[in-house]
């Protein structure tokens, strides 16, 4: 019996070390890459990571853009002004928005797993998504071609 509760309580802390990472993206008006941006732009996570998305500077959110997702992921839609955490549980990328900032192409990156499974589905909409820009049309492209 002693054997199994030392086992138990082993591997509840070994849990605690193998923990999924969280990372936090700002929100901003103004960042290193210019006006109306994510900072980082592009992260690099785990499935089962979360991204907190802070609202850093007022008047931002953070939304999945419908198709720019992998199949079966988490989409979200977050609050104005209003924190937000996503789980990422599926490999793939992600490809998200401020929404009342999509045209001046606030945008940002994820990477999970070191996937790319999903590219060719977020190429077939990158065009109509860059159609809406009206500043920073090459910031996509960019983000994109950094993975």
């Amino acid at each position: 019996m002693k054997f199994r509760t030392f086992l138990a309580l082993s591997l509840s802390v070994f849990g605690v070390f193998t923990s999924a990472a969280n990372h936090e993206v700002k929100m901003l008006n103004s960042g290193v890459e210019g006006f109306m941006v994510f900072e980082p732009a592009v992260v690099k996570a785990a499935v089962g990571d979360t991204v907190t998305f802070k609202a850093t500077d007022m008047a931002h959110n953070s939304a999945s853009i419908e198709g720019m997702i992998p199949e079966g992921a988490n989409a979200w839609n977050g609050a104005m002004s209003q924190d937000v955490t996503v789980t990422v549980n599926k490999e793939g990328v992600y490809v998200y928005q401020c929404t009342p900032h999509s045209m001046m192409a606030m945008v940002g990156v994820i990477q999970v797993g070191g996937s790319l499974s999903n590219m060719d589905a977020i190429q077939a909409k990158v065009a109509s998504v860059k159609a809406g820009f009206v500043t920073n049309k090459e910031r996509l492209d960019t983000y994109l071609g950094s993975l």
